[in-house]
């Protein structure tokens, strides 16, 4: 015979609904009770391995210049300079170099010198004194380095320019970028004064030229051949010590002297005979 049911669980049953009911609760969502406590001692299963996204090839970002297309315009303008004067004008006009509106307080610095120079001096970009003046060079750095070129015999012998035509902001070395941008420019200006050899001052303008990764310590004294993008030009290049550098580092002055020699002895040698 079944025992009767203990009328104290009816009892504590009923008190338990009545105190769930005053706390709001109104409805039960389970039609069993489930124990917690021994749940979260079970550890879960560990989630699926997803396959890994292959990256998408990256967009250029908005507003962001297409490089190429950029060099091609440079290209194209420089191209159609038939004289240096030309040249100066195109490079004014030219506005896909960045350096334009972000260095430049006032105006494109081309060049200076003789037309017919026999050396091309190529430095790396100008500085305040430059933009300021409109001219390459013209600074405490520039002084000096005409002081230099006129001990060397080289006075009134050498068109200067730069990697870059307009001034990087706070006076920082050019991005590669921007002198790509710009090399066309310079490819055309030495097209045009046909110099017999380059003389690159410091270590941005001899990299970018020589398209070398060495520093300029490494590079400098040596003979180098610059090359144009097309193949067609072709000129022995020396490069050498930036003169700003000798401000800062007087006793380097023998070693960038010493370039300007080794440069002049085979500037000034008589030509073969065919």
């Amino acid at each position: 015979m079944a025992a009767a049911p203990d009328p104290s669980n009816a009892l504590i049953a009923e008190s338990l609904l009545a105190f769930w009911a005053e706390a709001g609760v109104d409805a039960m969502l389970l039609d069993e009770p489930v124990d917690r406590i021994a749940l979260g001692k079970i550890l879960p299963p560990l989630p699926p391995q997803r396959t890994p996204l292959k990256a998408a090839p990256s967009a250029a970002r908005p507003g962001q210049p297409d490089l190429g297309g950029v060099v091609a315009q440079a290209q194209a303008l420089a191209a159609g300079a038939n004289d240096l004067e030309a040249l100066a004008a195109a490079i004014a006009a030219f506005e896909g170099c960045s350096l334009r509106f972000e260095g430049a307080a006032r105006q494109a610095v081309f060049s200076r010198g003789p037309a017919d120079a026999p050396l091309m001096v190529i430095g790396e970009g100008p500085g305040q004194e430059e933009d300021l003046q409109g001219a390459p060079f013209v600074g405490r750095a520039g002084q000096l380095l005409d002081k230099m070129l006129a001990a060397a015999g080289l006075k009134d012998r050498a068109f200067i320019t730069n990697t870059v035509f307009w001034r990087p902001p706070g006076n920082r070395t050019p991005t590669p970028a921007e002198q790509l941008v710009c090399a066309p420019f310079v490819e055309r200006a030495i097209a045009l004064v046909q110099p017999k050899m380059l003389l690159l001052v410091g270590g941005a303008s001899a990299k970018a030229m020589l398209k070398k990764d060495e520093g300029i310590l490494s590079l400098r004294g040596r003979w180098h051949e610059w090359r144009s993008a097309d193949g067609a030009q072709e000129l022995p290049a020396m490069p050498t010590l930036h003169p700003a550098f000798l401000l800062r580092q007087p006793a380097a002055k023998k070693r960038a002297w010493s370039d300007l020699l080794t440069l002049v002895e085979r500037l000034d040698r008589p030509e073969r005979p065919a």
